[in-house]
């Protein structure tokens, strides 16, 4: 499943999507970002209330999910634009996200 299926089907919202056809292989929940960057892989969709300008950092995650309704501000939306970071959106909680995610992906 990519980015732009995985966003169909959850009817995300979609913050940046500038890399719409990259494979979603997994999941990884947290918000504590030195430990999600040393666990997160590549091709997971990472779900986190975190919308500070760290989450640009995860560019190889294949897409943010920003769950409970989060949104983020304008200066991480362009620099996730421009780093090629997929940011969606849901007011799921995050554990009812991942439950949803969890049941896709199999």
């Amino acid at each position: 499943m990519n980015v732009r299926e995985l966003a169909h089907v959850m009817a995300l919202t979609e913050f940046t999507m500038p890399e719409p056809d990259r494979e979603v292989n997994g999941g990884y929940v947290g918000d504590l970002l030195s430990w999600v960057m040393g666990r997160a892989q590549a091709g997971n969709a990472w779900l986190t209330i975190m919308s500070n300008q760290t989450v640009a950092l995860m560019a190889e995650v294949a897409c943010v999910v920003l769950t409970e309704g989060v949104v983020p501000d304008e200066t991480l939306r362009q620099r996730a634009e421009q780093q090629n970071i997929n940011i969606l959106g849901t007011k799921l909680s995050t554990f009812d996200a991942a439950s949803v995610l969890k049941q896709l992906l199999r």
